[in-house]
């Protein structure tokens, strides 16, 4: 996603703020790809925003994740990624969330994001081929919303509509993937964080 704002100047983000933008970001980036050497040495060391607290879950999850970055192999986590998001013919498990969040009427959800983002003043980018209801393009406008310090009904809104019935859903699709082994982590990880999100926001009522 673009910003198609001018650039605004904000001040700097309480440190668990930056840790739940990073989150996102991290989210994002297991699912828009497979993780490459490089990544998986972030994680072995935990520079990649590993949480030390925030929830027995969370954190156990982001041990076992650990432990899955320490024995993995870049090429075999590209050819798990690629059976099942890629897939011939039809992916095992779909990144894009709308049949997820609203199987019912998946243009609908998709109607409304881009409605939503086009009032934020976002916008895919050109050299972007993936659809916006993709699941890591949903998780970075959950990082820019924390970033740019948006008011917390706006994260709240956006998580509650867009991010989190999709998320649990996809989550549980992949944890019941046959092809999915280092990925049934990444989900499990990523579920996690999302029920301590979902807590933190009823927490503001």
């Amino acid at each position: 996603m673009s910003d198609a704002r001018g650039a605004i100047e904000v001040p700097a983000l309480e440190p668990e703020e930056l840790a739940r933008a990073n989150f996102y970001g991290l989210i994002s980036r297991f699912f828009y790809g497979p993780p490459d050497s490089n990544f998986l040495a972030e994680i072995n060391r935990g520079a990649s925003s590993g949480p030390e607290e925030g929830g027995n879950d969370l954190v156990a999850a982001w041990r076992r994740l650990q432990e899955s970055c320490r024995a993995a192999y870049p090429a075999i986590l590209r050819q798990e990624y690629d059976s099942i998001f890629v897939g011939v013919g039809k992916a095992e498990v779909t990144p894009y969330l709308s049949g997820y969040a609203e199987p019912a009427g998946p243009d609908r959800y998709l109607v409304r994001l881009r409605a939503q983002l086009a009032a934020w003043g976002l916008a895919r980018k050109e050299r972007v081929f993936e659809v916006e209801d993709h699941v890591s393009g949903v998780c970075d406008v959950m990082r820019w919303l924390i970033e740019e310090q948006r008011a917390l009904a706006d994260q709240r809104g956006f998580f509650e509509e867009f991010a989190y019935p999709g998320v649990v859903r996809f989550c549980a699709a992949l944890q019941k993937s046959p092809s999915a082994i280092f990925y049934k982590d990444v989900a499990a990880l990523t579920l996690s964080f999302c029920e301590l999100e979902k807590v933190a926001f009823e927490m503001t009522e």
